[in-house]
Parts: structure tokens; sequence; C-alpha cells
């Protein structure tokens, strides 16, 4: 990476997707999860402190060795047990059916290969395990849809390669989970081309 990806962007993202009135959102997302989790995008921590008491341990897979030091008070300081496990989700270090359950929060808009990641979480994540997801992504009118479009390129230099355009639910259930829980709405003072959020539960299908 260069010096602003490795440098710059991951306070960038920390600032964009770590605001405190977030939490709200980031705590709704999390709700229902349970035992060993695997979190791809970790960041700076964001999460932590939204992981329900029935979390016992979270594994955190993050590249950016920035966003990690970023994160280090706040993982000092969680109740969970959170440790580093890897740095790219689409190649994960561990054996089939290791975790209870998945979840990323704003990281399949950047992923290179969503799909490999995808199966690597199904992979890791044990027979019924649950993936959980917060995520922007495609909107659901055509007209911010367009904009989206013209406003992606720029979107994918600055923000690390994050695409406005990416349909989540579909690429979910195109990667072998089938949501379960879903809900898609305009987050509150965002504009719509960055704020057209998907939040729910997906099941594994194969």
């Amino acid at each position: 990476m260069g010096f602003y990806e490795d440098r710059i962007l991951p306070h960038v993202v920390a600032l964009t997707c770590g605001m405190p009135a977030m939490r709200k959102i980031r705590r709704k997302a999390t709700v229902g999860l349970r035992g060993e989790v695997v979190e791809i995008g970790f960041g700076s921590g964001s999460n932590v402190g939204c992981y329900p008491d029935e979390v016992t341990s979270v594994t955190a897979i993050e590249p950016s060795d920035t966003a990690w030091a970023m994160a280090a008070d706040a993982v000092a300081a969680s109740t969970v047990p959170i440790t580093r496990g890897g740095l790219d989700g689409q190649r994960l270090p561990f054996d089939d059916d290791t975790f209870d359950a998945a979840l990323s929060t704003y990281t399949m808009c950047t992923i290179p290969d969503l799909p490999a990641a995808l199966a690597e979480l199904r992979r890791v994540v044990k027979p019924g395990g649950r993936l959980y997801f917060l995520e922007h992504g495609s909107a659901p009118d055509e007209k911010v849809r367009r904009w989206q479009r013209r406003l992606e390129p720029v979107q994918k230099r600055l923000g690390g390669g994050c695409h406005l355009t990416r349909d989540i639910p579909t690429l979910l259930a195109d990667g072998g989970w089938a949501p379960v829980e879903l809900e898609q709405y305009y987050a509150t003072k965002t504009p719509k081309t960055f704020g057209a959020l998907s939040i729910g539960v997906a099941r594994a299908t194969a």
C-alpha cells in the first residue's frame, strides 16, 4: 500500500465510519452475536463496546497496521477478548468450522474479491452459524444509482477501493449466504449516494 492508503486512509475511515452517532446502528447490527466471532474489516475498532455479552471472543481481520494500532486502547479496554487473527478476508488462516459467527461492518464495499471472502467465511463458520452485516451499497432509487455510478471512480481512489454500487443482498446470496433478516434504508444526515444501508443476518446455504 502507498503512503495515503497506509497512513492517511485509516484515519479518514475512522472519522467517517466511527462517528459516535453510528454506535446505535452498530449495536443493532450485532444483536444476536454469540460465541467465538470472526470480524472482517476490524478497522480501528469501531464495533468494540457493541458486542453482546454472549460474545466470548473476537478474532479481528484487519490489513492495516495503522488501523490496528489506532484500535489499541479500545482493544485493551474491551470486556471481550480481541486478537488480530489475519490480514486478508479473502484468505483466512483458520481451520474449517472454527467460529460460531462472523461480523462485517462497512467492509464488503472494499474487499477486492468479495466472493472469495464470502466463501472463506462459509468455510470457517460452523454449520448453522450466521453472518451479521452492516454495509452501504447500491441505492434503491435509479436517480441515486446514477450518481453512485458517476462518483464511484473517485470514491474508489479516495476510499481505498470502496465501491458505491455493490448490491449487498444479491452478492451475499450469490456467495452462498441467504439473508434471513434484512433491513434497507437511507442513513439520516448522510448523502444518499453514500448512505444506502443494508443491515441484517445471513445463513450459509452451502
